[in-house]
C-alpha cells in the first residue's frame, strides 16, 4: 500500500524517471549485443576483436562521463534530457548508416555515452535528489524502466531480425526514442527544483559535511567501494555482451536463452522493490554487504549449466543482485557524502561503471581468443563477487559510526 499511495501522488515524476532509464536501453550492452553476430561478419571482427571495439568506445564514454555527469548538479533534468535524447537519436542513427570498424569505435562511444552514461545518470540523480525519506521506493519505481527494457526489447528485436536488416532495427530505435522526447518534457513542465539549488533541503553526509568530488577521492571508503560499484557493470556487461558465444559454446539456441529474460527481469523487479522497501526501512548500511552475493551464486550457476533450464536459474539469479544494484548505490552516494555535490560525485561513480562495462568485454573477449570460454572464466569472476562483498562490508563497518544517525 505503501507503494500504490507513493505512485499516486507523485506519477508525474516517477513515470519521467522510467522513460529516463527506460530510453538509456539503447546504450546498454544487453541491447548492442543483439546486433553482436551481425556486427562482426559485417566488419570481419573475432570476438576479441569487436571486444576491443567495444572497449575502446566505452572507455571514451566513461572519461566523457566524468565531466558531463557534473551538469546534473546545474541545469535541471529537463533540459538536459531534450540534449542527450538528441543525441542518442543521432548515434542510434550512425549505428545504422556506420561503414567501417574504426567509425564504428565513435558509434559505440555515442551509444555508451548518451544511452548508459547520461540517461542513466539523468535518472538516478533526478530520484535521489526529488524525494528524499522516500529515495528507496522512487529508485525502485523508477528503475523499472530498465527492467522494462530488459524485459520487452531484446524479445522484440530478436523477432525483427526476420522481418528486417540490422541496420534498420537502429533506425526504428532513433525513431523510438525521439517520439519519447515530447512525452518527457511534458511529464517535467512543472518538474521540481533540483536540491542543488535549494540549500534548505541538501542532506549532508559522514561528519554532517557535504562531502566535494575532490574530498571523496581522498576518502578510504572510495576505494573500498570501487569493486562493488565497478563489478557488476564489468561481468554484468560481459554476460549479455557474451550471450551469443555463450550459447554457442552450451550448445543452446540464442532465441530460447533471450526468451530467458522476462525470468530476469522478474526477479529484478521483485529484487527493486524489496532493496528499496529495505533502505528506506533499515537504511543502505545493511543491504550494502549482501548486494554482492547474488551476482557470485549466479555465476557459479552459470558456469556449470548445461540446460536452458540452469540457464534460467542463474538469470534469475543474477536477477535478485541487479534489482539491488539498481536502489542501493544511488542511495549510499548521497547517505555518504550528501547531495550538494551529488552530480559530481555520481558522475565519479557512473564513470566507475561505465569503464567497468568497457574492460569487461574486452578481457572475456581476449580470453576466448586464447581458448579460454565464457563459461570457463565465470567461477574467477563469482570470486570476485565474494572478494568485493567483503570489502564493502569493510567499509561501511569502519565508515558508518561518521553518520551520526
Amino acid at each position: 500500500m505503501d507503494y500504490l499511495r507513493f505512485l499516486s501522488r507523485n506519477w508525474l515524476f516517477l513515470l519521467a524517471g522510467f522513460l529516463l532509464t527506460f530510453t538509456s536501453s539503447y546504450g546498454q550492452t544487453f541491447f548492442i549485443s543483439l546486433f553482436a553476430g551481425e556486427i562482426k561478419a559485417d566488419f570481419g571482427l573475432s570476438d576479441g576483436q569487436w571486444g576491443g571495439v567495444y572497449t575502446i568506445g566505452t572507455t571514451m564514454s566513461a572519461i566523457a562521463m566524468i565531466w558531463a555527469g557534473v551538469l546534473t548538479d546545474r541545469f535541471r533534468v529537463r533540459a538536459l534530457a531534450l540534449g542527450v535524447m538528441i543525441g542518442l537519436a543521432l548515434a542510434c542513427l550512425s549505428m545504422a548508416v556506420v561503414p567501417n570498424w574504426i567509425l564504428l569505435i565513435f558509434v559505440i562511444f555515442a551509444l555508451r555515452f548518451t544511452g548508459q552514461g547520461m540517461m542513466s545518470q539523468l535518472g538516478a540523480v533526478a530520484m535521489v535528489r526529488w524525494f528524499e525519506a522516500s529515495r528507496g521506493k522512487a529508485l525502485s519505481l523508477s528503475s523499472m524502466g530498465f527492467a522494462a527494457g530488459q524485459a520487452i526489447l531484446p524479445v522484440l528485436f530478436v523477432a525483427l531480425f526476420a522481418l528486417s536488416t540490422w541496420r534498420n532495427l537502429w533506425v526504428l530505435a532513433a525513431a523510438i526514442v525521439l517520439l519519447t522526447i515530447p512525452v518527457i518534457l511534458w511529464l517535467l513542465r512543472q518538474e521540481r527544483t533540483p536540491q542543488s539549488m535549494v540549500n534548505a533541503t541538501q542532506i549532508a553526509g559522514m561528519r554532517g559535511e557535504h562531502w566535494t568530488r575532490a574530498q571523496m577521492l581522498r576518502c578510504g571508503l572510495f576505494f573500498l567501494m570501487i569493486p562493488l560499484i565497478a563489478g557488476p557493470a564489468t561481468w554484468g556487461t560481459a554476460l549479455f555482451f557474451q550471450q551469443v558465444h555463450l550459447t554457442e559454446v552450451k550448445g543452446w539456441d540464442l532465441v530460447s536463452y533471450v526468451a530467458l529474460m522476462p525470468f530476469y527481469t522478474l526477479a529484478s523487479v521483485c529484487s527493486t522493490f524489496a532493496s528499496g522497501w529495505a533502505i528506506d526501512r533499515f537504511g543502505v548500511s545493511r543491504i550494502i554487504p549482501f548486494q554482492m552475493l547474488p551476482f557470485a551464486v549466479s555465476f557459479a550457476v552459470l558456469a556449470y549449466a548445461d540446460t536452458i533450464f540452469m540457464a534460467g536459474i542463474g538469470l534469475t539469479i543474477f536477477g535478485l543482485g541487479q534489482g539491488m544494484q539498481s536502489t542501493v548505490p544511488a542511495v549510499f552516494w548521497a547517505e555518504y557524502f550528501g547531495t550538494r555535490h551529488l552530480g559530481a560525485i555520481k558522475a565519479v561513480a557512473a564513470a566507475l561503471m561505465v569503464f567497468g562495462s568497457a574492460i569487461g568485454p574486452g578481457i572475456t573477449g581476449w580470453l576466448i581468443d586464447l581458448g579460454i570460454t565464457f563459461p570457463e572464466q565465470m567461477l574467477p569472476i563469482s570470486a570476485y563477487y565474494v572478494l568485493a562483498a567483503a570489502l564493502a562490508a569493510l567499509g561501511i563497518a569502519r565508515y558508518r559510526p561518521l553518520l551520526n544517525r
